[in-house]
């Protein structure tokens, strides 16, 4: 008897019973973030190419493209400065001569490597940040 009841409940509960599911707040039916990104505008600055002969042996070298995504726009502003860029971009080739391919071939490495990225870029910036760093290429040959 228990298991007819309960079948009986089951049928009613997928068919007569159901109901579909809808928002009620407005703000719920948006994209969670996507107006504040467009509102404060994209601060991802896109580095030329790097192509740098790591360390050890035997000899390899790195192909790395690399986005830093800056704190605000003033960042932003700052990093297109030519001299800004051009003292960020030796401060990263002398980073990655410095390391070998051991180095930076576990995902543990690449992210360290993004660390110190950030941190040798902040260096140079007096009043922006660099948030984060993404790599949109990435080759060891």
């Amino acid at each position: 008897m228990c298991g007819l009841g309960t079948g009986a409940y089951w049928v009613y509960a997928s068919t007569l019973g159901y109901e579909s599911p809808y928002i009620v707040e407005e703000t719920l039916r948006s994209p969670a973030s996507l107006p504040q990104v467009i509102e404060k505008g994209m601060n991802v600055y896109t580095m030329d190419k790097f192509l740098v002969n790591l360390s050890g042996q035997p000899q390899r070298q790195i192909l790395l493209q690399v986005n830093l995504d800056m704190l605000n726009s003033q960042s932003f502003t700052e990093i297109m400065d030519s001299d800004k860029t051009a003292r960020a971009r030796d401060s990263i080739i002398r980073l990655l001569n410095d390391k070998s391919y051991s180095d930076i071939e576990t995902i543990q490495g690449k992210l360290f490597l993004k660390d110190k990225i950030v941190e040798e870029v902040n260096k140079v910036l007096r009043v922006g940040l660099v948030k984060d760093v993404y790599f949109t290429d990435f080759v060891v040959r």
